[in-house]
């Protein structure tokens, strides 16, 4: 298996709370609540661990409130790079509806000062040497510039790490210019950085050949319940995933990325990568939490995505 290290700038204590029905302005009660620590870097890292591979983790935690995390890293068995910075890591509320829809209320983060940046940075040079690929996932806290970000994995493709990148916003635009090995937008994150309509097959095609040509090589495309689109030099591959109850829809995308960088790192063929991907993002969310838990569902569903291979010169 591989060695990967996951970056999560902006980490989170989730906490996700289950209800029947959202009433805007009304009294609502929960029938349940759970809190993860958690951030898209840390929950890639826990599919990760999952699937066999050794991981390491690093980025900005709160030192006020680090109890969560540092015992997240201690049960997983992570390499822990994190830097701690003065306040408290962000907390994000998910509600979470019956019919699997959920509202995020996201908190700002601490501030990271050029302290903390220098930091992280000299861990960075003396850690990340070593392994084979890096994650870079979520959005970026106070005091960190979607600029650094780019500086940042130009620094980490220069010692030799093939480096997914996931965020949205300016942060993906900055991302983008320094041509990450796969980046895994979302339609609305893909057509609002690239200024470009891409719901449709072909606009996406259109978009995904674009990326390409600046040297990113893998661009992969969620779409909720419509499935995945995965562009590479020579390949566009859609999967459509059977229909699973939803308990929640958060971590999906991370569950994918990481199911993606697993196959692409064990050279798997691009189906199997696709397929398998796809069944642990759809396992995803059916549970509240990250990680592979149940092996024989993965199977099952991963036996039901449904994979279209559409050949087109020059993507």
């Amino acid at each position: 298996m591989a060695k990967i290290l996951t970056l999560t700038l902006n980490p989170a204590l989730d906490i996700t709370i289950i209800l029947d029905r959202l009433r805007p302005g009304a009294v609502n009660r929960s029938q349940a609540q759970h809190s993860h620590a958690a951030g898209k870097g840390l929950n890639v890292a826990q599919v990760l661990a999952d699937l066999g591979h050794s991981v390491t983790v690093g980025g900005f935690l709160g030192q006020d409130n680090l109890a969560p995390f540092e015992a997240l890293i201690a049960w997983r068995g992570f390499a822990d790079c994190f830097v701690r910075v003065p306040g408290e890591t962000r907390s994000n509320i998910k509600l979470v509806e019956a019919d699997g829809q959920v509202t995020d209320i996201n908190g700002p983060g601490p501030q990271v000062d050029e302290a903390a940046r220098d930091a992280l940075l000299q861990r960075l040079a003396l850690v990340a040497p070593g392994h084979d690929a890096v994650v870079v996932a979520g959005s970026l806290p106070r005091g960190i510039s979607p600029e650094w970000l780019r500086e940042l994995l130009l620094m980490l493709k220069s010692q030799g790490l093939k480096v997914a990148l996931d965020s949205s916003g300016e942060a993906l635009r900055a991302g983008l210019q320094a041509a990450p090995w796969l980046v895994k937008p979302n339609t609305e994150e893909l057509g609002e950085v690239l200024g470009l309509p891409v719901q449709a097959a072909d606009e996406q095609r259109a978009a995904a050949r674009r990326l390409l040509a600046t040297g990113v090589e893998h661009v992969v495309v969620s779409q909720g319940e419509q499935g995945v689109n995965w562009f590479a030099a020579g390949l566009a591959l859609h999967a459509q995933p059977s229909k699973v109850r939803i308990a929640s829809t958060v971590g999906a995308g991370d569950s994918l990325v990481a199911g993606m960088v697993h196959g692409l790192l064990l050279a798997e063929a691009p189906a199997a990568t696709l397929r398998r991907a796809t069944a642990i993002a759809a396992q995803a969310v059916t549970q509240v939490g990250f990680g592979v838990h149940d092996r024989e569902q993965l199977e099952r569903l991963e036996a039901a995505v449904r994979l279209t291979e559409q050949q087109e010169e020059g993507c």
